[in-house]
């Protein structure tokens, strides 16, 4: 959510923001006018407040009876007067709140002006492209092959966009999970979190999820819960509502969950293969940081998803999002992509993102930078560290052998029992 006050005070510069991010201005005005209503609005109410307490206090010193109860009557008429101006003003604050939460954050200065994806800019390639003196692959074909990757019984039990992982490819994604959860929290510094897979609607709204996307997440009507689309969610939640010190900044967690999401916004993309899907698991990073250390952490932030990839030894590029492309509640955003040899592509592993102090006031998230010193809203950033099931699909892909087996990553190896490979009959050897 953005600052009211930047909105008062620079309008313009707010309109500048989100033509440039592909949102319609006009909602700026709408929202000065409902703020403008609002105010007035509270200002009688206060108003009357404040003469019917005044008043209230001299009745019962007035000793002519006939004038104490044309004033009894007077305030009557106040505090009728009063209870409709403040159904007025709850109405007025429903729709200004409502709006509000529909405009998307501001683009950070430094972000590349352009209109959509095609515009994106490759900052950063790192590894060398697999060769192969055979055709690589897809994992689809090489996943059949070996029996490790099921869609038939995956459609059946559950519909389309879903998956069996067997034998060898499941140990393979657990052992994946295993070793990034690890290597986040021994070599990069974050605590571990496991958090709840269902939250409340103030969750999202706090993340930013709703009321934008709402279509494209799964809901429980009845008991209000949510399925989460990402660990961003419940883990940036952790501190909804509370105030920090400054001594406990920054905070980094990790946290490795499923994701539930509709991809009713991809229908029709990735079809083949496990890209894209209703479920799937990620292991996610989530920082609280003072807003003056925000850009240098999302460095910091890359390079801990990056690392994943070195030490696995696949080819990574950074490419950093324009404005066109930028999500609804990032201000600056870099994807991870790593290069998959037998679908012949970049595929996104991980978005990090620094959301400035938006998540923050949706959420109120705040800190004190002294003691004693006026609470201010922390910055929030995110990316994931990595993704599954791209980075199974990199994996794959890239260790294949020309018999059809696929080699273990080294730095696996010890999460699956020293197995060096999967062998042609799916199982680990």
């Amino acid at each position: 959510m953005l600052d009211i006050r930047l909105i008062r005070e620079q309008p313009d510069l707010v309109k500048e923001g989100l033509q440039k991010v592909g949102a319609d201005p006009a909602i700026i005005d709408e929202i000065l006018e409902l703020d403008t209503r609002r105010r007035d609005t509270l200002t009688q109410v206060e108003t009357l407040r404040a003469e019917r307490n005044a008043v209230s206090k001299e009745i019962p010193k007035i000793k002519d009876p006939e004038e104490r109860n044309a004033r009894i009557a007077q305030m009557r008429q106040v505090g009728d007067r009063i209870a409709e101006l403040e159904k007025q003003l709850e109405e007025i604050e429903q729709q200004f709140n409502a709006r509000m939460l529909e405009v998307p954050n501001l683009p950070h200065p430094s972000v590349p002006i352009g209109r959509d994806e095609s515009e994106n800019v490759v900052v950063k390639t790192e590894g060398d492209l697999p060769q192969f003196d055979f055709t690589p692959k897809p994992h689809w074909e090489l996943g059949e092959a070996l029996g490790i990757l099921d869609f038939e019984r995956g459609i059946k039990i559950s519909g389309s966009r879903f998956y069996i992982l067997k034998s060898a490819g499941a140990a393979l994604q657990r052992a994946l999970i295993t070793w990034m959860l690890d290597l986040h929290v021994y070599q990069h510094g974050y605590t571990e979190v496991y958090p709840p897979y269902l939250v409340k609607s103030e969750c999202l709204y706090g993340t930013g999820n709703l009321p934008k996307f709402g279509d494209n997440l799964y809901h429980d009507a009845e008991e209000d819960y949510w399925l989460i689309p990402t660990a961003e969610v419940p883990v940036t939640n952790l501190h909804r509502e509370e105030i920090l010190e400054k001594e406990q900044l920054p905070i980094y967690y990790v946290a490795y969950t499923a994701c539930f999401r509709r991809e009713k916004m991809s229908a029709g993309r990735d079809v083949r293969g496990i890209k894209r899907g209703h479920q799937f698991d990620k292991v996610e990073l989530v920082k609280f940081v003072e807003p003056h250390t925000s850009d240098e952490e999302l460095m910091k932030l890359i390079e801990d998803a990056s690392d994943v990839c070195r030490q696995l030894k696949l080819p990574f590029r950074w490419v950093q999002m324009c404005t066109g492309d930028l999500s609804f509640v990032a201000a600056m955003k870099y994807d991870i992509e790593v290069w998959a040899a037998g679908c012949q592509e970049w595929l996104e592993v991980s978005s990090c993102s620094n959301f400035r102090d938006f998540q923050a006031r949706r959420a109120n998230i705040r800190y004190r930078s002294a003691p004693g010193a006026k609470p201010e809203f922390v910055h929030t950033l995110n990316g994931s560290g990595l993704a599954l099931p791209r980075l199974m699909i990199a994996v794959m892909e890239n260790y294949q052998q020309a018999d059809g087996t696929i080699l273990i990553p080294e730095v696996l190896r010890p999460y699956l029992h020293g197995a060096t490979r999967i062998g042609l009959d799916g199982r680990l050897e």
